[in-house]
């Protein structure tokens, strides 16, 4: 059988020469801390410290970059862990394991498949690769090694190096996991707060008056109008700052950015609450919302991420069965520099804003995001994510990118996971394809591999702590 552990040249250029230099520049960073400005770990995970439950619970349930693959192949997803009509799944954490390794296959050139290599071995220390055959004692080992204390959230955090871990929080969260972190002296990591709105921007959809209400009582102010949901966000985004957020995030289907005047959208906010608004001025409403994000960015300096262009709940029975983040929010066609010209208009050379543009739509890189970052101070292209946060697809991003917008208006990596055993499986990959891809610049005479050195570096500290201002 295939041992598991992954080759220690993995990535790296098929070029024995180039190779080298590879090796060379990984080495410069294969070790250095990890800032992770953008994930989705529950910070309640690290405040409260507790083992980690099963393998599945772990590693498979929550990943849908895993139970999405599995689904494709005919994989029920309650067989996989997810409560189905709000019903708790009955699969138990063996059987779910089992249906991993009977499909072990289905991964085989992946990331995720990458990333499991890694982690199971790195982390875990299995030697056997998934298979029938060997997944109860797999999964023995594996809930032997996670009863271990070396094993719990904290110990791992501080295992994995991570300097910062980002959250992603809706506005109305209490951030108590957050505080408690912060005021807790045995923890020495910094997990810090993302302020994401999206359930406010789209009155379209079922409970947005309900999250409203909900907002007003931590927010303390009537957001049954729109002037007051616009101070209730700004509240909220001084608590989140207060709590150590450095940034916020945005995911539309659009980058339309078109600011109505007040009295139209405390009209349409209305109508909403009312029962009589149409699709065209729900439309409006969260474009104009969107300007009005990148307005208080501007004013108050928290980083504003923005990811357009999915197709969110692509699979209504799907949708119905399991709810949001199961698997089938699919990639659109992204556009940027029309969209955001109202935006970039008002403040894209304000000193104090700061727009990181991501899409999973590759065509806009060099043709939108990399010449939009090229030339307004304000932006910065965000690294390749989900459906292309692959080594293939961050080749191609640097390739895109570097021309128009160079090095030092990029993001740095985004793991965007809420696996969170991947995360240093996931930078590492990064680390790789970055040190590949300044190889060949050094291979080709383009940079100098002491020029190289010091890029690899920035890529992994000074850049994304500059564009996140995360000090």
């Amino acid at each position: 059988m295939t041992a598991l552990a992954p080759h220690p040249d993995r990535l790296f250029p098929a070029d024995p020469g180039v190779r080298d230099i590879a090796r060379r520049l990984y080495a410069e960073v294969a070790t250095a801390p990890i800032l992770s400005p953008h994930g989705h770990v529950d910070a309640r995970m690290l405040a409260d410290d507790e083992p980690f439950p099963d393998p599945a619970a772990l590693l498979i349930t929550p990943d849908h970059y895993v139970t999405r693959m599995l689904h494709a192949v005919g994989v029920p997803l309650d067989e996989l862990g997810l409560a189905r009509d709000g019903r708790p799944s009955t699969a138990d954490g063996r059987a779910i394991w089992r249906r991993l390794c009977e499909h072990w296959d289905v991964f085989l050139g992946t990331p995720v498949r990458l990333w499991f290599e890694t982690e199971f071995s790195e982390v875990f220390g299995l030697t056997e690769q998934p298979s029938p055959a060997t997944a109860d004692a797999l999964y023995d080992q594996l809930s032997a090694t996670l009863a271990d204390p070396a094993f719990r959230p904290r110990a791992l955090f501080e295992r994995f190096r991570i300097e910062v871990l980002a959250t992603t929080d809706d506005p109305a969260d209490d951030l108590a996991a957050h505080h408690r972190l912060a005021a807790d002296a045995t923890f020495p990591g910094r997990v810090i707060p993302t302020f994401r709105a999206d359930r406010y921007m789209h009155p379209d959809e079922p409970g947005w008056a309900a999250r409203l209400e909900r907002l007003s009582a931590v927010a303390d102010v009537d957001t049954t109008t729109y002037p007051g949901l616009l101070e209730a966000l700004r509240r909220r985004r001084r608590a989140f700052a207060e709590a150590g957020g450095t940034a916020t995030d945005t995911g539309v289907i659009d980058a339309g950015s078109d600011p109505l005047h007040e009295a139209e959208a405390s009209r349409i906010h209305r109508a909403a609450l009312d029962g009589t608004l149409t699709a065209g001025e729900a439309a409006a409403y969260r474009r104009n919302l969107l300007y009005r994000l990148a307005e208080l960015s501007a004013e108050d300096g928290l980083v504003m991420q923005l990811h357009p262009g999915v197709l969110r709940n692509h699979h209504r029975p799907t949708f119905d069965a399991y709810g949001p983040d199961t698997g089938h929010d699919l990639p659109a066609v992204g556009a940027f520099t029309r969209p955001l010209t109202p935006i970039l208009r008002d403040f894209g050379t304000h000193p104090t804003f700061r727009l990181v543009l991501f899409t999973v739509d590759e065509t806009t890189f060099s043709r939108e995001i990399g010449p939009l970052a090229g030339f307004y101070p304000s932006v910065y292209a965000g690294a390749p994510w989900w459906f292309i946060d692959t080594p293939d697809a961050i080749l191609r991003y640097r390739r895109a990118v570097t021309d128009s917008a160079g090095f030092t208006k990029t993001s740095g990596f985004i793991d965007d996971t809420r696996a969170f055993c991947s995360i240093p499986a996931r930078h590492d990959m990064s680390r790789r394809v970055d040190a590949s891809y300044l190889a060949t610049l050094v291979a080709e005479h383009r940079v100098s591999e002491e020029d190289a050195a010091v890029l690899a570096r920035r890529l992994v500290d000074d850049i994304p702590r500059t564009t996140f201002r995360l000090g």
